[in-house]
């Protein structure tokens, strides 16, 4: 009998991690220091982290080169969108920055047709429509008469979708390969690996801006901890349960919960005021997701079978 999780199941833990990692650029903001080192913290810690819970609960596996060599592919990726992202939290703020990262669901749906042969159904590009017209709602802002940097950090935002786009699909792949040879390879072990090369990528990043990477004081040791435990083991090894059984354009959208946890958060503890344009752009955006998301009686038969 399979133990992988059913397609609501997966669904529902794609969700709870995707909202968990909403929750990060607010952490990211509250560790008062320069974004690169929160990073590198960030993956050091938690790479440290599942590395002890690969050794007390599964055990380490062997690698094919193949595998190693799509690794690489998370690795160098997850380096550039953190170094991005962080920035762009400091330059327009965790709810937005979030929001732009999440235009990893354009590129997510077109890896799934080009490089695992999925086919996009006409409910799900109108899912994607519906949730960026709620994602260009929340933005609410004239172009133009924004300040340079605001711009530079909405820039950043969309680059860093990009390589969050590319780190799902390398993880995607690597497990896959990973799972090809006689003994299971653990989830927790192809995220612990990914971690640690993008712990290498953005010590090199921080290094080369000259970046100063010991945390100020206890407090922001609590936060890194929080970030990388919650932030991102438990959020990650989630989402990636979830992405075997899910397809990859779907996955793509249910991680727009992401963006939608962040503006909630920023209202909440923040207390930054939302105008309605924007509450309606959250409603739309999870309409999206919902539409996005429905499996008709026949689609399920077909997925069971």
């Amino acid at each position: 009998m399979s133990h992988a999780p059913t397609q609501k199941a997966a669904s529902l833990e794609l969700l709870a991690g995707a909202a968990i990692i909403g929750s990060n650029g607010l952490m990211v903001r509250m560790a008062e220091m320069p974004p690169t080192a929160v990073a590198f913290w960030r993956m050091l810690l938690a790479g440290l982290m599942l590395a002890v819970l690969v050794s007390v609960r599964h055990g380490w596996q062997r690698f094919s080169g193949k595998t190693w060599l799509w690794l690489l592919v998370p690795m160098a990726a997850f380096s550039v969108d953190l170094w991005m992202w962080h920035k762009s939290i400091l330059l327009v703020g965790p709810g937005l920055s979030t929001l732009l990262a999440n235009a990893q669901v354009f590129f997510m749906a077109i890896a799934g047709v080009l490089l695992f042969g999925e086919r996009l159904s006409g409910r799900f590009l109108l899912g994607v429509l519906l949730a960026f017209l709620g994602l260009w709602l929340l933005l609410g802002e004239d172009w133009g008469g924004l300040p340079k940097q605001y711009r530079w950090g909405v820039w950043l935002g969309l680059a860093a979708g990009l390589m969050y786009a590319t780190y799902n699909v390398g993880i995607k792949r690597s497990q896959a390969l990973a799972g090809e040879g006689r003994a299971r390879v653990p989830v927790e072990q192809v995220l612990c690996f990914a971690a640690f090369g993008s712990a290498l990528g953005l010590g090199l990043l921080g290094w080369a801006e000259g970046e100063v990477f010991t945390p100020p004081s206890l407090h922001a040791w609590g936060i890194l901890l929080a970030l990388a435990a919650f932030g991102h083991c438990l959020s990650w090894v989630l989402i990636s349960r979830s992405m075997v059984v899910l397809p990859v354009a779907l996955t793509g959208l249910l991680l727009l919960a992401q963006p939608i946890v962040a503006y909630l958060l920023d209202v909440l503890v923040l207390q930054i005021q939302i105008p309605p344009r924007q509450w309606l752009g959250l409603a739309v955006s999870l309409a999206g997701i919902f539409v996005a998301g429905m499996r008709t009686r026949q689609e399920r038969v077909a997925q069971e079978a």
